[in-house]
């Protein structure tokens, strides 16, 4: 789950969005991960969060060089770039990869669609900045939109959930995060 609260990010809808944009990622599923906060293209694991890791990992099943990293696989030059538009210290912390997210949202216009509960939209309107949504068009493996939403709907029910029954979902699987 994301490390901001869903008021700090605009809403529950927000917060959904992005669990299961860190789960077309490919981020949150890596064992040993800090729920995809410090994970590298490719699945490995990068340690410490004063910075973006900036490892140029090869990915020869594409052809290609990535520096993307974190729960939503910020190439180290977007991340740059947001850092220097909105004034983030730069470190890369869960909380400020979650609020950069929010930020790259708001740019391409989903935000407010997603805020609306129009996550179909919001997709489509992401999908240039994040290769694994479909439409993206990076010739990387993208996601079908009907598995997204599904994704969506679940990470959407445990963000209305109650702090108190999630607790005891998580004590009742015997710590577990899903039985």
């Amino acid at each position: 789950m994301t490390v901001i609260t869903a008021e700090k990010a605009g809403g529950a809808n927000v917060c959904a969005f992005l669990d299961m944009l860190g789960w077309s990622e490919g981020t949150v599923q890596v064992p040993g991960s800090d729920d995809g906060y410090n994970v590298l293209v490719g699945g490995t694991l990068f340690t410490g969060y004063a910075d973006h890791p900036r490892v140029s990992v090869p990915l020869p099943r594409y052809g290609i060089r990535s520096t993307a990293a974190g729960r939503y696989q910020f190439l180290s030059r977007t991340w740059d770039g947001i850092v220097r538009i909105y004034g983030f210290r730069g470190r890369f912390i869960p909380e400020a990869q979650d609020l950069a997210a929010i930020k790259l949202l708001k740019e391409c216009g989903a935000y407010p669609l997603i805020q609306q509960g129009k996550i179909t939209e919001a997709i489509k309107l992401a999908a240039p900045i994040w290769a694994s949504l479909p439409g993206a068009g990076y010739g990387q493996r993208e996601h079908r939109l009907a598995k997204l939403l599904e994704i969506y709907a679940d990470e959407r029910a445990a963000e209305a959930r109650p702090e108190e029954q999630l607790l005891a979902v998580y004590t009742g699987c015997g710590g577990e995060v899903a039985c």
